[in-house]
């Protein structure tokens, strides 16, 4: 049963950290740039 629940925890984490990189990336940002214009050479909007 722990196991379980361990993997439940898990998998949310996970999924919201997917969630987070894919709302980031529809507003422009990567994972690359950061949104600092200083670091990719001007490119972020």
């Amino acid at each position: 049963m722990g196991t379980v629940i361990t993997l439940a925890i898990v998998a949310a984490a996970v999924g919201l950290a997917i969630r987070s990189m894919v709302r980031d990336k529809k507003k422009g940002k990567s994972l690359q740039c950061g949104g600092d214009c200083s670091h990719c050479g001007g490119h972020c909007h």
